[in-house]
């Protein structure tokens, strides 16, 4: 008599999985199985990665709860199922395999000059860092095929070990790169390959389930400022760039980035009867910005008798010389803080907020495209009326 076997189902590569949270919520997230053996002791089995959806299914108290969750439950599957197609597609050859052999370099080196005017010249200088990271790390080519979640856990404990000579003194030390610094590195790599995704070059983005958390602790950055006291100063102060000390306090008092004060012409002023208005493209999102000036802002803008010509308004030097500038009038002026171009816009950000402007007005007027993204000025504020509160003494 023939003994029975029992029938192997097959592997599904992708199953839906929930995990409790407090309040009885469940998140549900994605578990992706390659097939691959992994061997760990005297464990055997599959590679699993994961996909976190930031989709919950809420404890259905009401019928309006299971309608809810019965959406949410029909989302997941549908991505549940995209994310299959996806896998399948790769796994039996339907994509383009030659693409996948695309090499990450030559795309990054090729992002870098399609996209030299449109971003600021900072992030291309961190996407060229981040590529002479990756040639340390792995040499070159390196075909997108060879990404996945263990490479970017090898590349995160790579950076871990890196150092950069910094000057201290007379003399160069090494310094090793700070988690923020590893984040940026990730952050712009990360962004790489969702542009990779969606442009059909890889089918799986490998950075779906990989937590960086886990790797690092990132410490959010803090935001200098100016105060009401500290602008004042500067403004008595002389510069010994007078152009440099008008373009800073404009954008003090507008929340123009640097790269668009360097832009800015005077036919992107519009000077009407009433109300003084300018209009620019912003080079970091590349959206139309529309500024109601005030007459603080005006005040700044140097004397031009063709003010509707090509002229820029604010010749400006390199960047070097600009934090130098920066530095000594600080100093002249009796400002300890650390001064760079960019703490002007985070001034106009805290000033606005303290003076009582909504977060929504001031996420507009400084062209950020997530309210989130202000709502870290937001905490700013608030600290600083915890501070404030402090202050009350202790009454007998």
């Amino acid at each position: 008599m023939k003994k029975y076997q029992k029938k192997i189902k097959p592997k599904e590569p992708v199953k839906l999985r929930f995990r409790n949270l407090k309040g009885g919520n469940k998140s549900i997230y994605l578990e992706y199985y390659n097939g691959d053996i992994v061997r760990n002791g005297s464990h055997v089995g599959g590679k699993h990665t994961y996909e976190f959806l930031k989709l919950y299914l809420i404890p259905a108290q009401t019928k309006e709860d299971q309608e809810k969750n019965a959406k949410t439950l029909a989302l997941a599957k549908a991505i549940q199922s995209k994310r299959i197609v996806e896998l399948q597609n790769g796994i039996h050859g339907f994509d383009n395999q030659e693409r996948c052999r695309e090499d990450v370099l030559k795309y990054m080196d090729e992002m870098c000059q399609r996209e030299w005017d449109v971003q600021s010249d900072n992030y291309i200088r961190s996407i060229q860092n981040v590529m002479n990271k990756l040639k340390d790390f792995r040499g070159c080519p390196i075909p997108f095929s060879d990404i996945n979640r263990k490479f970017l856990s090898d590349f995160v404990t790579f950076l871990k070990s890196c150092h950069l000579n910094q000057k201290h003194g007379k003399n160069y030390v090494k310094k090793g790169l700070s988690p923020n610094s590893i984040g940026c590195y990730y952050a712009i790599l990360r962004n790489v390959l969702n542009r990779a995704h969606k442009e059909g070059i890889i089918n799986f983005n490998p950075t779906l389930g990989f937590e960086l958390r886990k790797n690092i602790r990132i410490i959010p950055p803090e935001r200098p400022y100016l105060s009401l006291d500290e602008i004042q100063r500067l403004i008595n102060t002389e510069c010994e760039d007078n152009m440099l000390k008008h373009a800073f306090l404009f954008s003090c008092m507008c929340g123009l980035r640097i790269s668009d004060i360097r832009r800015l012409k005077w036919n992107n002023i519009d000077i009407g009867e009433h109300q003084t208005k300018l209009h620019i493209r912003m080079k970091k999102t590349q959206e139309v910005l529309t500024l109601p000036l005030s007459s603080e802002a005006i005040r700044w803008l140097p004397e031009n008798e063709e003010k509707k010509s090509e002229n820029l308004i604010f010749p400006l030097r390199s960047d070097t010389s600009i934090n130098h500038h920066l530095l000594k009038w600080a100093i002249n002026a009796g400002v300890n803080k650390h001064i760079t171009f960019h703490v002007a816009r985070h001034t106009h950000a805290t000033m606005m907020l303290t003076l009582g402007a909504d977060i929504y007005t001031v996420s507009k007027l400084l062209g950020h495209r997530s309210i989130n993204t202000t709502q870290i000025y937001a905490k700013i504020v608030d600290k600083k009326k915890e501070e404030a509160i402090n202050l009350i003494p202790k009454f007998n």
